[in-house]
């Protein structure tokens, strides 16, 4: 394959030879090759000119290149991240995929089921790059892929344009991160198109996260563009958020006989930000109080000590969200340690017990979020609490079945999704109960994926 890709008309023989059943299985597991495959070769399929694609490839000779960059999942460390905390976090199966030809100039086309065509003029009037924020772009895709061919540009990379036909099977509301995963698929279309694909997981996830905070609008941590381009497991640490340190973890919870699960509750994420922001900033507040910037710069014995008083200046729930950081923060740690251990148990019943340990973590940091943290449920729409009645149901599932499980609120919260690791056996009646609380589909199953943000490459 050229610098440019493969001629269209391979991809096809490509995808269903033994060089693509080997990355497809790598990425989607044995059982996942056929629906991998046919995904794939749809992709290829509506990058033509005959389905309406800009470009269809002709202008690098009718050359297709492939990429995919995975949902991400939150083990432990739930909001931690933006006070420069812990976090433990995955990466999975489900994903989004791309077909993708070059194009020359600065037009950016992006196609994907069920969305309005997205293009990006990224060519000033001047005939240089229009790279600055656009007001009128906020909140949208185009706003994302113009922050990010500015984070290239910073960085003195060279930016281009390309059309990708994208097709994403993460399910809307499962809370794995599909904005991350958006931006760290487009940072790597342009790396490897454009620099040569010598950015690093850690540098294209910075790239995602200042197109969201300054392009799209949002405030958000790093955590979810770390984990969608790391792949595996990975234990990360903010303590310098620019230069994050990233460890790989080994898990397979199918291993130890555990299915991990996300269970979609239908709640609406809509107008939920004044939720999701009280959380930093109350936190920030209480560092604030003892002239700190950031929890992580305090130990937990030194609020305490000052509990009256922070209570008195910040309010009871920020205090409260402070003791729920730092032990939250240093549960991560005792997480990736027992993760280690279940690595290095043997088979059977030791390494289920091994797998219990870790467990039991996952239930404390479900318990913090609750009380402590209180992000299960918005304030604002006290009789709304999905969240609060999937774990609720959960833990009563759990005890009448006399299984030993773990449950706890998955991502940002207050709507949304629970997490919940299920033993093999328990599995099909746990689904049928979620399935039947929150309808058809409610409950997914996520394998965690080796492999991050990445090109399929034929040689």
């Amino acid at each position: 394959m050229d610098a440019d890709g493969l001629p269209a008309g391979e991809m096809p023989g490509f995808i269903n030879g033994p060089k693509g059943a080997r990355l497809l299985e790598g990425l989607y597991g044995p059982d996942g090759l056929g629906a991998a495959r046919a995904r794939y070769l749809g992709l290829v399929r509506g990058a033509s000119p005959e389905a309406g694609f800009p470009g269809g490839g002709l202008a690098t000779g009718g050359k297709l290149r492939l990429f995919c960059a995975p949902g991400r999942t939150e083990l432990g460390g739930n909001h931690t991240d933006h006070n420069r905390g812990r976090v433990l976090a995955a990466s999975v199966q489900l994903d989004a995929a791309a077909a993708v030809a070059k194009l020359e100039g600065g037009r950016v086309f992006i196609r994907s089921a069920g969305f309005p065509d997205t293009l990006v003029e990224l060519a000033g009037e001047d005939g240089g790059l229009g790279l600055s924020p656009r007001p009128e772009e906020r909140g949208t895709i185009a706003a994302l892929v113009r922050g990010i061919a500015a984070g290239f540009a910073a960085r003195g990379a060279r930016v281009g344009g390309f059309a990708a036909n994208v097709a994403s099977d993460v399910p809307q509301g499962a809370g794995l991160s599909s904005s991350a995963m958006l931006e760290v698929l487009v940072a790597k279309i342009l790396d490897c198109l454009y620099a040569g694909g010598r950015f690093s997981g850690v540098e294209l996830a910075k790239i995602g996260r200042e197109a969201e905070n300054v392009f799209f609008g949002k405030p958000c941590g790093l955590m979810d563009q770390v984990a969608c381009a790391s792949g595996g497991a990975v234990a990360i640490d903010f303590a310098d958020p620019e230069t994050p340190d990233v460890k790989k973890i080994a898990f397979d919870p199918l291993a130890a006989g555990f299915a991990l699960c996300v269970v979609d509750t239908g709640g609406s994420h809509a107008d939920l930000t004044p939720d999701y922001a009280s959380v930093p900033g109350e936190m920030r507040a209480v560092a604030g109080f003892f002239g700190k910037g950031f929890l992580r710069e305090l130990e937990l014995s030194e609020v305490l000590a000052g509990a009256a008083a922070v209570r008195k200046a910040t309010g009871d729930r920020a205090l409260l969200r402070a003791i729920h950081f730092f032990n939250e923060n240093r549960r991560v740690g005792e997480m990736a340690a027992r993760l280690e251990k279940l690595e290095a148990a043997g088979e059977g019943s030791e390494k289920r017990e091994a797998m219990g340990g870790f467990l039991d973590l996952v239930n404390e940091s479900g318990d913090s979020s609750w009380e402590l943290l209180q992000n299960v449920y918005s304030p604002a729409n006290p009789a709304g609490q999905g969240v609060s009645l999937a774990l609720a149901v959960s833990r009563e599932f759990f005890r009448a079945e006399g299984i030993r499980a773990a449950c706890r609120v998955h991502g940002g919260g207050f709507a949304g999704t629970i997490q919940a690791y299920v033993p093999l056996e328990a599995l099909g009646e746990y689904s049928a109960r979620m399935d039947g609380l929150f309808g058809p589909g409610a409950l997914t199953v996520l394998r965690i994926r080796p492999v991050g943000a990445v090109e399929l490459r034929p040689d």
